[in-house]
């Protein structure tokens, strides 16, 4: 009786300490909740910060540059997140856990300061809290409609954290488990021994002991492992296939020190000014010295600087010497893969953050998304055409109003189509 009662309070012990660990997630997920508004106001003023400020890097339900954000709200705690928000930067720096893990994780991508109050975050949040419960798939309708929302792949719904201490709590109720099916064997086994006679086979099955050395040696225990071993393998090995040519996050040194977030960000001169091919042709072409001297060449009339700068020096030389800046490239397709500017920037009307991430922060550029065949298509699906005073597109959205009610994307006229980007 001892023994039962013993086993019986271990086991009461284990399920009470992992109902608490469930009641206590659940408590703060609903704790977190409880501080974000759910007026339509908020919310629909939240959408457009959220669109303006964050969809670049950002989904809700699926990683792109940065990780999804659904339940952002109950991940971490309201104070920590504006704060994060507004300069994510100074968090890492001073030393959060989370913070610097997840800025690792990410391939040290820096997310830039935003000039937001703490209502304004408030309303991104209220966002946020609002597509995660309607769920993906009215997600994806949503991004559809708003013509920017691009993904790369699934996001992670749960905090590592929660997953760690849940799994940490099951292996203890295992352990307690055998532990309680330990005693009951022996107690079992000591009860045969005193009140029953044997035979000489049940005998040798009750005095057996328990072998390791055996239990290594069994084929089944022999399966598992070879099992467990040959999926860690494949799992590592598709990974590493699946990361080939992916080079979010590259960011080489160039041969000047060219500061977009000066040039583009404070002086804010239009990507357009430098990149002079990007609304005419396929290439956006790479500014030429000269474009450079249209500026500085007047520069140091205007200041009195009797000398230029090391960096400025360096395009002095090379018009000099009548040789090029060799610029690093940073977004490299494939030579297989066919991408026209014009078409997408002049026609279709995508921002240059779309693709380039918010280049205007940028001291030294990086690639800020993955820029894969699956993105590619995953834009396609969800931007709307653009057809308002383009009669080419007139007959297209006739037929199109005839057959759905959605709004009309580049898949609907052949985005998806292989020749329409390898040919």
């Amino acid at each position: 009786m001892k023994v039962s009662s013993c086993c019986w309070r271990l086991t009461s012990l284990a399920f009470t300490l992992l109902f608490l660990l469930i009641s206590n997630i659940s408590f703060a997920q609903e704790a977190g909740d409880s501080e974000i508004p759910s007026d339509e106001s908020v919310i629909s003023s939240g959408e457009t910060l959220f669109n303006n400020n964050c969809r670049v890097c950002h989904a809700v339900h699926e990683q792109v540059v940065g990780p999804a954000l659904n339940e952002v709200y109950v991940r971490r705690p309201l104070p920590w997140l504006q704060e994060f928000i507004k300069n994510s930067q100074k968090v890492i720096q001073g030393g959060d856990e989370y913070a610097v893990n997840l800025y690792n994780q990410f391939n040290k991508t820096e997310m830039p300061s935003f000039d937001f109050s703490n209502e304004e975050v408030l309303s991104i949040l209220a966002y946020v809290k609002s597509e995660t419960e309607k769920g993906p798939a009215v997600a994806q309708t949503t991004d559809a409609a708003g013509g920017e929302g691009v993904a790369a792949q699934p996001g992670s719904t749960v905090d590592s954290g929660f997953v760690t201490a849940i799994l940490i709590a099951l292996l203890v109720v295992l352990v307690l488990i055998l532990v309680v099916l330990g005693i009951l064997i022996s107690v079992v086994t000591k009860y045969i021994k005193q009140k029953s006679e044997l035979n000489e086979t049940d005998q040798e099955i009750v005095d057996q002991k328990f072998s390791l050395i055996k239990l290594a040696k069994s084929p089944g225990f022999i399966w598992i492992v070879t099992f467990v071993f040959t999926a860690i393998v494949l799992k590592t090995v598709i990974d590493g296939l699946l990361t080939v040519g992916v080079q979010a996050g590259y960011a080489p040194t160039q041969p000047i020190a060219f500061s977009h977030k000066l040039h583009a960000g404070d002086f804010e001169i239009d990507c357009n000014y430098c990149h002079t091919g990007v609304r005419i042709s396929k290439n956006a072409n790479i500014p030429s010295p000269n474009i450079c001297m249209n500026c500085h060449s007047g520069i140091n009339k205007v200041t009195g600087a009797t000398e230029s700068s090391k960096e400025i020096q360096k395009i002095y030389d090379a018009i000099e010497n009548n040789e090029p800046i060799r610029w690093v490239r940073v977004h490299n397709l494939p030579d297989l893969a066919y991408f026209n500017h014009s078409q997408h920037v002049k026609v279709g009307g995508i921002e240059c953050q779309t693709c380039h991430g918010p280049v205007e922060t940028m001291e030294v550029v990086q690639q800020s998304t993955s820029l894969t065949m699956g993105w590619c298509i995953d834009c396609h699906r969800k931007t709307e055409i653009n057809s308002q005073g383009n009669e080419y597109y007139d007959k297209l959205v006739e037929l199109h109003s005839e057959t759905s009610k959605d709004p009309m994307v580049v898949e609907d006229i052949g985005g998806l189509e292989c020749a329409k980007c390898h040919y």
